[in-house]
Protein backbone atom coordinates (compact mmCIF):
# COMPACT_ATOMS: atom_id res chain seq x y z
CA UNK A 1 0.00 0.00 0.00
CA UNK A 2 1.36 3.31 -1.03
CA UNK A 3 1.57 6.02 1.54
CA UNK A 4 2.04 9.93 1.35
CA UNK A 5 5.35 9.89 2.02
CA UNK A 6 6.52 6.96 0.04
CA UNK A 7 8.11 8.73 -2.17
CA UNK A 8 10.77 10.84 -0.20
CA UNK A 9 13.87 8.61 1.23
CA UNK A 10 14.85 10.92 3.99
CA UNK A 11 13.87 13.85 6.61
CA UNK A 12 14.66 17.04 4.56
CA UNK A 13 14.59 19.14 7.45
CA UNK A 14 14.17 19.21 10.96
CA UNK A 15 13.10 22.99 13.17
CA UNK A 16 14.68 23.07 16.82
CA UNK A 17 12.86 26.28 18.81
CA UNK A 18 16.30 27.73 20.61
CA UNK A 19 15.82 30.41 23.52
CA UNK A 20 19.49 31.77 22.82
CA UNK A 21 20.47 31.59 19.05
CA UNK A 22 24.33 32.13 19.44
CA UNK A 23 24.74 29.80 22.13
CA UNK A 24 23.11 27.00 19.88
CA UNK A 25 25.06 28.13 16.98
CA UNK A 26 27.86 27.80 18.93
CA UNK A 27 27.31 23.88 20.20
CA UNK A 28 26.34 22.75 16.49
CA UNK A 29 29.40 24.18 15.43
CA UNK A 30 31.45 22.80 18.16
CA UNK A 31 29.99 19.46 18.61
CA UNK A 32 28.97 18.21 15.09
CA UNK A 33 31.72 20.31 13.53
CA UNK A 34 29.23 21.45 11.56
CA UNK A 35 28.75 24.95 9.14
CA UNK A 36 25.96 26.90 8.40
CA UNK A 37 24.32 26.92 5.18
CA UNK A 38 21.82 29.92 5.76
CA UNK A 39 21.64 32.28 8.81
CA UNK A 40 19.58 35.41 9.09
CA UNK A 41 18.81 36.99 12.46
CA UNK A 42 16.12 34.69 13.21
CA UNK A 43 17.56 31.47 12.44
CA UNK A 44 20.75 29.27 11.18
CA UNK A 45 20.46 26.09 9.22
CA UNK A 46 23.12 23.77 9.32
CA UNK A 47 23.57 20.40 6.70
CA UNK A 48 23.57 17.06 8.98
CA UNK A 49 23.72 14.59 6.25
CA UNK A 50 20.89 14.71 4.10
CA UNK A 51 19.06 16.88 6.80
CA UNK A 52 18.95 20.23 7.66
CA UNK A 53 18.91 21.46 11.42
CA UNK A 54 17.25 24.64 11.62
CA UNK A 55 17.55 26.43 14.23
CA UNK A 56 14.99 29.12 15.12
CA UNK A 57 14.37 31.37 18.06
CA UNK A 58 11.68 30.66 20.03
CA UNK A 59 9.65 34.19 19.48
CA UNK A 60 9.73 33.32 15.68
CA UNK A 61 8.44 30.06 16.37
CA UNK A 62 4.59 30.46 16.80
CA UNK A 63 4.59 31.65 12.83
CA UNK A 64 5.08 27.63 12.07
CA UNK A 65 2.94 25.97 14.73
CA UNK A 66 0.29 28.47 15.33
CA UNK A 67 -2.16 27.82 17.05
CA UNK A 68 -0.19 24.79 18.69
CA UNK A 69 2.10 26.59 22.16
CA UNK A 70 5.76 26.72 22.29
CA UNK A 71 7.00 24.80 25.38
CA UNK A 72 9.86 25.92 27.11
CA UNK A 73 13.09 23.64 28.05
CA UNK A 74 11.47 23.74 31.36
CA UNK A 75 8.83 21.53 30.56
CA UNK A 76 11.17 18.04 29.89
CA UNK A 77 12.20 16.81 27.08
CA UNK A 78 9.92 15.68 23.85
CA UNK A 79 12.84 14.94 21.61
CA UNK A 80 15.82 12.50 21.15
CA UNK A 81 17.67 12.68 17.64
CA UNK A 82 19.84 9.54 17.35
CA UNK A 83 22.75 9.16 15.23
CA UNK A 84 24.16 5.90 14.15
CA UNK A 85 28.42 5.57 14.75
CA UNK A 86 30.73 2.59 14.32
CA UNK A 87 32.24 3.27 18.21
CA UNK A 88 30.11 5.35 21.06
CA UNK A 89 33.09 5.44 22.99
CA UNK A 90 35.36 6.98 20.16
CA UNK A 91 32.97 9.35 19.71
CA UNK A 92 32.25 10.09 23.27
CA UNK A 93 35.94 11.43 23.82
CA UNK A 94 35.62 13.60 21.16
CA UNK A 95 33.09 15.26 22.44
CA UNK A 96 34.66 15.47 25.58
CA UNK A 97 37.52 17.31 23.97
CA UNK A 98 34.92 19.39 22.52
CA UNK A 99 33.50 20.36 25.76
CA UNK A 100 30.33 18.33 25.28
CA UNK A 101 29.20 16.88 28.41
CA UNK A 102 27.67 14.00 28.53
CA UNK A 103 23.95 13.30 30.30
CA UNK A 104 24.37 9.45 30.51
CA UNK A 105 26.49 6.65 28.86
CA UNK A 106 28.23 5.66 27.28
CA UNK A 107 25.89 1.94 28.06
CA UNK A 108 25.35 -0.85 26.84
CA UNK A 109 21.63 -0.92 26.49
CA UNK A 110 19.39 -4.41 26.75
CA UNK A 111 18.12 -4.04 23.08
CA UNK A 112 21.76 -4.67 21.55
CA UNK A 113 23.36 -1.33 21.20
CA UNK A 114 25.72 0.93 23.30
CA UNK A 115 24.81 4.50 23.27
CA UNK A 116 25.43 7.81 24.91
CA UNK A 117 23.40 10.99 25.22
CA UNK A 118 24.24 14.47 25.48
CA UNK A 119 21.60 17.74 25.31
CA UNK A 120 22.18 20.99 22.85
CA UNK A 121 21.46 24.71 24.71
CA UNK A 122 17.81 24.55 23.70
CA UNK A 123 17.04 21.27 25.62
CA UNK A 124 16.97 18.64 22.56
CA UNK A 125 18.32 15.89 23.44
CA UNK A 126 21.05 13.56 20.98
CA UNK A 127 22.23 10.06 21.62
CA UNK A 128 24.81 8.49 19.32
CA UNK A 129 24.46 4.77 18.69
CA UNK A 130 26.30 2.01 17.76
CA UNK A 131 27.39 -1.59 18.33
CA UNK A 132 28.30 -3.18 21.99
CA UNK A 133 32.02 -3.41 22.85
CA UNK A 134 31.81 -7.16 22.57
CA UNK A 135 30.45 -6.82 19.01
CA UNK A 136 32.96 -4.06 17.33
CA UNK A 137 35.59 -5.16 14.61
CA UNK A 138 37.79 -2.99 15.67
Amino acid sequence: MSTWFSQSKVIAAVTLFVEDLEAARSFYRNAFGLKEVYEDQNSVVFQFGETMINLLVTTEAHSLIAPALVATPAAGVRTQFTVEVDDVDAVVEQLAGRGVSLLNGPMDRPWGLRTASFVDPGGHVWEVAGPPIEVRSD
